[in-house]
């Protein structure tokens, strides 16, 4: 008789198995408790003014230039910090729809790596409007929550396949790319709005994951920079090899001639979006092993 599983076990098992973007949340998920833990203990203690002050102090981002300067780690705190459930739920929900794709189509790595330089650049373009703007001068804004790295993931995949026919609630099938269009223009016209809400850090979210798109292999890219990066501190802290941003070819990509190059390409793109309609369609389980192993060393080549 099989012995049954317990809840934490699921868990452990989510966590080692579902991807980067599980391991995202579940992180996000952790800081959102510690929080909400230490914010409980401190109202019963009767310090809860002095506990909320204090863990915003830590894990915001203060749009002011002084403010930045004094609490610079906040532009990393922030992108994982949530104090309200409806925030978090949202924002995961959102991380998991758009990092499932992104993991398939180019990879963990990559996308841990957009999450965080797009929540950095959201951060700093929040920053910058403040300074530059007459209107936003003096408000004493903070930022917090995922937003802007889950929009640059996003709008990503939307970039990437644009043609990624997706099914909301009982709305038609319809193209990812128009979604994406959808929400670069709310966040604009939310620009003129007070309504509390970070738009700035979704748009500069938003430009990176068009970025990360546009010449995956070039040394300019910035997501290729923050990964070479992360080789290298790796590599000097764990006393390993560092590593090198390069572009490693195949030996029969070598020898192929132009035109055999771009039909190759063009015959996997058109491999790749076959799999993408059936995963809109019935979704990722439905595919056979022999797809998933292409979903899966296309994401390694990208």
């Amino acid at each position: 008789m099989p012995t049954q599983r317990s809840f934490i076990d699921d868990l452990k098992d989510q966590y080692k198995t579902g991807g980067v973007f599980i391991r995202l949340i579940f992180f996000n998920v952790a800081i959102f408790l510690l929080i909400n833990v230490i914010l409980v203990f401190g109202r019963l203690y009767g310090y809860e003014l002095q506990t909320a002050n204090g863990l915003y102090e830590i894990f915001t981002l203060q749009t002011s230039l002084n403010g930045f300067v004094t609490h610079p780690w906040g532009i990393l705190t922030s992108i994982v910090a949530h104090f309200s459930f409806g925030h978090i739920l949202l924002n995961m929900v959102f991380l998991y729809f758009s990092g499932r794709y992104f993991e398939q189509l180019l990879g963990g790595k990559r996308l841990l790596h957009t999450y965080i330089v797009g929540g950095i650049a959201g951060g700093l373009l929040e920053i910058i409007a403040h300074l530059l703007f007459p209107g936003l001068q003096g408000s004493n804004i903070v930022i917090v929550g995922a937003s802007g790295s889950i929009m640059a993931i996003f709008i990503a995949v939307a970039f990437y396949q644009p043609n990624l026919q997706i099914r909301l609630l009982t709305f038609p099938p319809f193209k990812i790319i128009w979604l994406a269009v959808f929400y670069m223009a709310i966040d604009f016209i939310g620009l003129a709005t007070n309504d509390g809400t970070a738009h700035f850090a979704h748009l500069g979210g938003a430009i990176i994951g068009i970025h990360s798109v546009r010449n995956l292999r070039a040394s300019s890219n910035l997501i290729n920079i923050s990964m070479a990066l992360g080789g290298y501190f790796k590599g000097a802290f764990s006393g390993g090899k560092r590593s090198k941003l390069k572009v490693v070819k195949n030996k029969d990509v070598r020898n192929m001639s132009d035109e055999d190059y771009n039909e190759n390409v063009k015959a996997k793109q058109e491999e790749t979006n076959r799999i993408l309609d059936k995963i809109s369609k019935s979704g990722y389980d439905s595919l056979t092993k022999r797809e998933k192993d292409f979903l899966f060393n296309q994401s390694n080549n990208a």
